[in-house]
């Protein structure tokens, strides 16, 4: 599960993404104030986007090998970014390698109104790792025309025909995943997890009949492969060494075993070696042995996610996307934040879930901040700021999981922003300054307290099958939003002060529900179009959690709604019976899940996360059109430079930073090209 960052901000806490059934976190208020450095954190600016560069400040620390293993995972994880392109979209690749040839060797106008909006439309490509926005799942509009884009096509002997062409202006394929109630979601969505034909029923009855060897470890069928018709008959196209996408899983297999040369310990060496065999065959019980190995080895200063992993992209929640994240121990900060891992029973105990919904043993939970060393795929550009894994319920369970939070990520973030947004959006100037002062603080501890606490929190009663088999749709919503409020529940409990993590926790407490509820109810509303409904499962479970509060709270006017000289403000009046309403919704939250009940899941997201207040929602755009600056940010990676002997031994590798996003973008579609067109 994921936590991740989309908007340039400080608060992200008021828009946690998950990991692993979920995704990212992100903010839409510019509430950072950028600290004086030397580094230069921006790249480039265009259309909504804006790109970051970070750095990787304890890479110097670490040993000659332990950069060794940093440098092949990097490797291994590019080696599979093409995968990614391909499951967005079946044209991806196609497309992508007509305009990158446009734009090398095109030698007409470059100052033409055309040009620029050509070459805006490949960023944005670039960006989403396709032709369908990264957060809202919409095509991708160009602003130049077929013809315009034939011409170019022509001048430069490039070849790009038929629905590969056609798509980019038609009205083919208009979402990648469509989550929309009442549809065939897995027909109405463009992503490539299915072949032609297939529909919701195919999906849900082919997979009922697979059982695992054993119920109590449920094997994740469908997390690694396409399931397609053939002949009228469904099959799975497995990711393996062979299979679907040999090509480039022979490469990921080639780093990971120099990977495994150069592993820190013995665990660590297991695990990796797990995940080899794994892509060797594609086995799904050899991908929970490797996730069991991964999870307990702890020891290590360098570790890694890499495979299909989030199911965010399947509208069903089966299929995993490609990703991979390298990651280095932050010692000082991962010191500080162990305290929650440690108390992590304490937190389970004192819930306000049912006594049967409660684990009575919460085990292996362990927490640290990194420093990432390099990502890709379904982590890049659009980056997580947190990460919880693995996924399966009753490794989890029986095992524990690893938390992380993006240490140098939620660094640049910070460094990169401005004041802006945040000063619009307030209601008065004690919420202002309880964001500038305690703002930070809180985004911190509800990443750690959602991460660590909230998915690791809650158990499903005897019999009751995975999430995404009973709550189908709206299982990465719930699970999202039931680990937000784990976070939220805690942030206003003297604990986190007992435990020496705040010196006040009530106005840290104040700052994170103000920032939540004022992002759940208006300011994340500036991403979508007016009229449109909420569809993106993070963006859902932050406004069904805010409006179900704000509605159960209305009789003692828990939430007030002002309006001010002509605009809305919403008004925290009593935090303590909001901190109650929170734990009343968690409650609910975790039965919904434990019970596996369909239908109250399915109301609660329709009711209350899905439709907007267009009044509102015209009001919040209107007010932001007075800023400039990009509603999401993601980042290019720094390069890891491998300096050799004569020997041809590795002596030192240097890391340096692209100057441009394109120059990247390039030299991946060079360097790490393993895939055909189709697949």
């Amino acid at each position: 599960m994921k936590l991740k960052t989309i908007f340039s901000a400080a608060l992200m806490t008021s828009l946690l993404f998950s990991c692993g059934e979920d995704k990212k976190a992100q903010t839409t208020e510019d509430t950072s104030v950028k600290k004086e450095s030397t580094f230069d954190y921006n790249v480039d600016t265009f259309a909504d986007i804006k790109i970051l560069r970070y750095q990787i400040p304890s890479w110097d620390n670490l040993s000659l090998k332990q950069q060794q293993l940093a440098y092949y995972l990097t490797q291994a994880g590019l080696a599979g970014r093409d995968i990614m392109w391909d499951q967005n979209y079946r044209h991806n690749l196609a497309i992508r390698a007509a305009l990158e040839n446009v734009y090398k060797t095109y030698e007409g106008d470059k100052t033409s109104s055309d040009w620029q909006a050509f070459t805006t439309y490949l960023k944005r490509v670039w960006f989403s790792n396709g032709i369908h926005h990264h957060y809202s799942n919409d095509k991708l509009k160009p602003e130049f025309s077929s013809d315009y884009l034939k011409q170019l096509l022509a001048d430069t002997e490039t070849t790009l025909e038929g629905e590969a062409f056609d798509v980019i202006f038609n009205d083919q394929d208009l979402k990648k995943v469509n989550q929309a109630k009442g549809v065939d979601n897995v027909a109405l969505s463009a992503v490539n997890f299915y072949g032609p034909n297939v529909t919701n029923e195919d999906v849900i009855s082919f997979y009922k009949q697979k059982k695992s060897p054993d119920p109590e470890k449920p094997l994740s069928f469908g997390l690694n492969s396409q399931l397609v018709k053939e002949n009228g008959q469904l099959k799975e196209r497995v990711y393996k060494s062979g299979g679907l996408y040999g090509s480039a899983i022979d490469e990921i297999i080639k780093w990971l075993e120099k990977a495994k040369s150069v592993a820190e310990n013995e665990a660590q060496g297991n695990a990796l070696g797990l995940l080899i065999d794994y892509y060797k065959t594609g086995d799904l019980q050899t991908w929970d042995d490797y996730n069991v190995a991964w999870t307990a080895a702890t020891d290590g200063d360098i570790d890694y996610i890499n495979s299909f992993i989030e199911v965010y992209n399947d509208p069903l929640g089966y299929r995993g996307s490609y990703e991979t994240i390298v990651q280095i121990k932050d010692f000082d900060m991962s010191k500080k934040m162990a305290v929650l891992s440690e108390n992590a029973q304490w937190f389970e105990d004192n819930s306000p879930l049912m006594d049967e919904h409660k684990k009575k043993n919460v085990v292996g939970v362990t927490y640290k901040v990194v420093n990432v060393a390099g990502e890709a795929g379904d982590a890049s550009p659009s980056t997580p700021i947190g990460v919880n894994l693995p996924n399966a319920n009753w490794i989890r369970a029986a095992v524990g999981s690893k938390s992380v939070s993006l240490g140098n990520i939620i660094e640049a973030y910070n460094n990169a922003g401005s004041t802006g947004r945040l000063k619009e959006f307030v209601h008065d100037e004690e919420e202002l300054q309880l964001e500038e002062k305690y703002g930070q603080l809180a985004d911190k501890l509800h990443t750690a307290l959602h991460e660590v606490i909230g998915h690791a929190s809650g158990q499903l009663n005897p019999g009751v099958g995975e999430t995404k088999e009973t709550l189908k749709n709206y299982a990465s919503t719930l699970e999202e939003g039931r680990a937000d409020l784990v976070g939220l529940y805690y942030l206003y409990n003297p604990k986190l002060q007992e435990l020496g993590l705040v010196d006040d926790w009530k106005s840290v407490g104040k700052a994170a529900y103000d920032g939540y509820i004022r992002n759940g109810l208006m300011t994340q509303l500036i991403r979508l179009n007016l009229g449109d409904d909420v569809e993106e499962a993070h963006m859902r479970n932050r406004q069904w959690v805010s409006a179900w509060v704000y509605e159960k709270g209305k009789a003692d006017n828990v939430i007030e709604k002002v309006t001010r000289d002509g605009k809305t403000y919403f008004n925290i009046n009593d935090y303590e019976k909001l901190h109650e309403l929170f734990g009343q919704l968690l409650r609910e939250t975790q039965r919904i899940k434990s019970e596996g009940d369909y239908a109250a899941v399915e109301a609660l997201v329709e009711d209350y996360g899905v439709k907007v207040d267009q009044a509102i929602h015209a009001e919040v755009l209107e007010r932001n059109k007075q800023f400039k600056s990009a509603p999401y940010s993601g980042f290019v990676n720094p390069v890891l430079v491998p300096e050799t002997n004569d020997a041809g031994e590795i002596t030192v590798i240097k890391v340096t930073q692209p100057d441009t996003f394109e120059a990247q973008m390039l030299d991946y579609s060079t360097n790490y090209n393993f895939l055909p067109a189709r697949n």
